[in-house]
């Protein structure tokens, strides 16, 4: 039996209050910000930490629990996945990315350049509604807290 696959998702602002997006094979070479699967036995926030180093050699804090999302077989990725995304808001003090084998080209960008950009679909709306936060009619907040 196939179960979804539980990610973890970095939206990074570095000391200009730029986020860091990616530009990954994975998702039809359109730009995505860093993160990967959950491993068995490790915390959501480790595998964020892990997962960030692992991609960008970038040590992240100031963690905060997103957003929640769920994709199925959503055409964006390569294969049908279906996909349950965990993303967080953190900082990094340092600009300079070191990416490994899963993206290719890296850019810090405001969130006012967001149309500039090919991002995946789900990348884009987790962005343009923190870019638009503070317009939202409608807004669902998440409390976190490690118990």
């Amino acid at each position: 039996m196939k179960y979804p696959e539980t990610v973890v998702g970095a939206v990074i602002f570095n000391p200009e209050n730029k986020v860091l997006i990616c530009r990954s094979t994975k998702w039809n070479s359109k730009y995505i910000i860093p993160g990967g699967h959950i491993e068995s036995g490790e915390k959501m926030e480790e595998a964020l930490v892990r997962e960030v180093k692992e991609e960008t050699g970038l040590e992240i804090y100031d963690i905060e629990l997103l957003s929640l999302k769920e994709s199925i077989y959503d055409k964006s990725f390569g294969r049908q996945k279906h996909f349950i995304f965990i993303d967080y808001i953190c900082k990094t003090d340092f600009c300079e990315v070191k990416l490994n084998d899963e993206a290719d080209v890296y850019e810090w960008i405001s969130l006012k350049e967001l149309d500039d950009y090919d991002l995946e679909d789900f990348v884009k709306n987790l962005l343009e509604e923190l870019r638009d936060k503070n317009e939202l009619k409608y807004k669902t907040e998440i409390f976190y807290k490690n118990i």
